[in-house]
């Protein structure tokens, strides 16, 4: 789906369309106007299947999640920061590739994992970065881009990558095309806010970035955003990416789409706005001239 601008938003389809089953969900989003989707667990289903799902839809894979361990489980984010973890680990980066690679998706999202209790925080970061580390290889050649996301303490208690700080850090020192930020706006807002500082500072480092309103994950518009202001940040930098749409819609999906052209829509780049904020005070001051004369 995209914008009057330019910006281009993909289906998340754990969340969106939820009022019909799984697999119904590809045809929705195509009606709805979407081109591309993400969704976080694809494993429950054979990846050829869900190729001729999105093929039928005439839709393209954006992301998925590498596997996770069951709900509640220590392992529900992932073991990527789990200490003697790093054989399962791999297994599970290795079929997250497959999946990738089968469904064309252009992102494969590591999860940063919650911390075990006895593990110090020094010991379960460097748990992970070696296990990024060989990753990250092991993902060359594949056209996959790995992609990290820092999560809200409030949602995700002991989540190990809980500032954008230390997912950039982990970037930056893996470097390269093969690695990049997940920059999910409604957990940066919850658990740090200055939102179009964050963007400006992390863009260059971004490759994905997901939406949804505090403080109750529903669709922008719907809480305390200001989103109009953060589109505009985008388009000053011309993001060229993918936006997810990963959030609760709060009255039906297809009826809370007007948030796209309601407030991403009427968004516009800063010069933009300048000039037309210069327009209008043109217009004032030829009309004041006029009535004087």
């Amino acid at each position: 789906m995209r914008a009057p601008n330019g910006l281009r938003f993909d289906a998340n389809l754990k969340w969106l369309f939820t009022e019909v089953p799984f697999e119904e969900r590809f045809d929705a989003a195509a009606t709805a106007g979407f081109t591309a989707v993400e969704y976080a667990d694809p494993y429950p289903y054979p990846a050829a299947r869900l190729r001729r799902r999105l093929a039928d839809a005439g839709l393209s894979q954006v992301l998925i999640n590498a596997p996770m361990g069951e709900p509640g489980s220590p392992e529900r984010a992932g073991v990527a920061c789990l200490p003697g973890h790093s054989d399962r680990f791999r297994a599970d980066l290795e079929r997250g590739l497959d999946y990738a690679v089968e469904l064309g998706s252009d992102f494969l999202h590591v999860l940063g994992g919650i911390r075990p209790a006895g593990v110090g925080h020094d010991r379960a970061f460097a748990t992970f970065v070696a296990n990024l580390a060989w990753a990250v290889e092991r993902a060359r050649g594949t056209g996959v881009c790995l992609v990290l996301e820092a999560q809200n303490s409030r949602d995700v208690p002991g989540f190990l990558l809980d500032t954008q700080a230390r997912a950039a850090a982990v970037v930056e020192a893996l470097g390269g095309d093969g690695i990049g930020l997940l920059l999910d706006l409604y957990h940066v807002q919850v658990q740090e806010g200055d939102l179009v500082s964050t963007l400006r500072e992390r863009l260059p480092l971004v490759r994905h970035i997901q939406i949804a309103d505090p403080p109750e994950r529903t669709e922008p518009g719907s809480g305390e955003i200001a989103w109009p202001r953060i589109f505009g940040t985008l388009l000053d930098a011309s993001y060229p990416g993918w936006i997810g749409c990963e959030y609760r819609p709060a009255n039906g999906t297809v009826n809370g789409l007007s948030w796209v052209t309601e407030h991403a829509g009427t968004a516009s780049t800063s010069a933009a706005s300048v000039a037309s904020v210069a327009s209008a005070a043109s217009t004032v001051s030829t009309a004041s001239a006029e009535g004087v004369r």
